[in-house]
């Protein structure tokens, strides 16, 4: 966020606590020290409402040791009394008074910013100027099934714990994104949670963490489907594939585990022509075999992501897209459909943007059979490529959206505009 003249990263960490020894727990105190030992200053929050526990003590005597300057705010004080009540309790833990806050209320917020802002300022930090911020990084999605190794995968990528790892199904709660710069370019990796089947799904905290994954989608530039080389292709796979389709992004599939493949080579076979079979609608896709645990193949996903990024923003020089067009349609003429009117494919353009679109002028549009809309596609990706991504195709009417706009109806003429006096 933009805070006053500076440029700030805001870290939420879990809850700091005492003798905890749970796997997935004591990965959150971890995570929790780490985010300390990195960060240039801290808010230490408390709550208003009680007395200091030991936790909070605890925690006051961890920020005392890493040395680190440290903002002390007492959250949830809609009743100022009750703080003045029992200010000394905090005075207890040495970080002076208390910011007084209210989240729910929005309460106090201005005076914490001032505080901030004061105490980056002091540290001589100042705003980045507009050139040296990283452009156009290319955004990369991890979806898939719960416990399939998303987070494993981007852990093994930086060689260290980037992310909570738990044999716990649903670990990941929220969409996490973690940037970074390889081979000179600027990418961010997006963790999200596991995607369940809709019956699966619980009401509450795991329904929005769902829909954040998909939100997750529609912001990326490329996704990389995580499956399980142990558990097989399942329908889910295929569902959350079809919504990749369906927001034109680019797609990975990653096949993680294969470490558990007890002969490589004919297990491997075996699970692409499955997949294959049962993806046949994204024939487009790379298919990458990984393994989070061994770190095999795993820039091989960067690098398959950088030559589909350069494919997506890739544009097809108009009058090679036209002579490929009129030899396309001499190969195979659209056939007429039941003795109704022939569909004609008069021309073809491509639309700028983030992905490639192509929109195909066409007279009698309705009669043009699926089949050859999917004939177009093939012979469009084996002259130009665009291995790696989806491709929108549009198919508008010669008559309509034309550059003198739509004509008029038969039957009608335009009334003459009546003589100036």
């Amino acid at each position: 966020m933009e805070l006053a003249n500076q440029d700030i990263l805001l870290i939420d960490t879990g809850g700091l606590s005492v003798g905890v020894n749970e796997d997935i727990e004591s990965d959150v105190q971890t995570q929790a020290n780490t985010a300390i030992h990195g960060a240039d200053l801290i808010l230490f929050v408390l709550d208003a409402k009680n007395d200091p526990t030991v936790d909070d003590f605890h925690a006051a005597e961890l920020l005392r040791k890493s040395g680190k300057p440290c903002l002390m705010i007492a959250n949830k004080c809609d009743d100022l009394s009750r703080l003045e009540q029992g200010a000394f309790n905090f005075y207890e833990l040495g970080f002076g008074e208390p910011i007084a806050v209210s989240a729910i209320h929005g309460t106090g917020i201005d005076h914490l910013e001032s505080e901030m802002d004061s105490n980056l300022t002091h540290l001589g930090f100042k705003r980045q100027e507009e050139e040296d911020r990283p452009q156009g990084a290319l955004r990369i999605t991890f979806i898939g099934r719960p416990n399939v190794g998303k987070s494993s995968l981007i852990n093994s990528l930086f060689g260290k714990k980037k992310v909570i790892v738990s044999d716990i199904p649903g670990t990941t709660r929220d969409s996490i994104e973690v940037p970074f710069s390889y081979e000179e370019k600027s990418f961010v990796l997006v963790d999200t949670a596991g995607v369940r089947r809709r019956g699966k799904v619980e009401q509450g905290i795991e329904k929005y963490s769902v829909m954040r994954s998909f939100q997750a989608i529609e912001d990326s530039d490329i996704v990389i489907l995580v499956l399980d080389g142990s558990d097989g292709v399942r329908a889910q796979d295929l569902h959350v594939c079809e919504f990749v389709l369906q927001q034109h992004k680019g797609m990975i599939i990653a096949v993680n585990k294969i470490d558990l493949f007890d002969e490589f080579e004919a297990e491997r076979r075996q699970f692409e022509n499955i997949l294959r079979h049962r993806m046949a609608f994204t024939p487009w896709a790379s298919v990458v075999f990984v393994s989070a645990l061994e770190r095999r193949n795993l820039f091989k996903l960067l690098d398959l992501s950088l030559e589909i990024g350069a494919e997506r923003r890739r544009m097809v020089d108009e009058k090679e897209l036209q002579f490929w067009l009129k030899d396309t349609v001499l190969k195979h003429i659209p056939a007429g459909s039941r003795g109704l009117r022939q569909a004609e494919v008069v021309s073809v353009f491509q639309k700028p943007g983030n992905f490639p679109c192509f929109i195909f002028k066409v007279h009698h549009p309705q009669f043009l059979h699926f089949s050859y809309k999917r004939y177009l596609e093939n012979q469009l990706r084996e002259k130009f490529g665009f291995s790696g991504t989806s491709v929108k195709m549009i198919f508008d009417n010669v008559s309509t959206r034309g550059p003198r706009g739509p004509k008029a109806k038969r039957g009608h003429t335009a009334k003459k505009a009546p003589r100036s006096q």
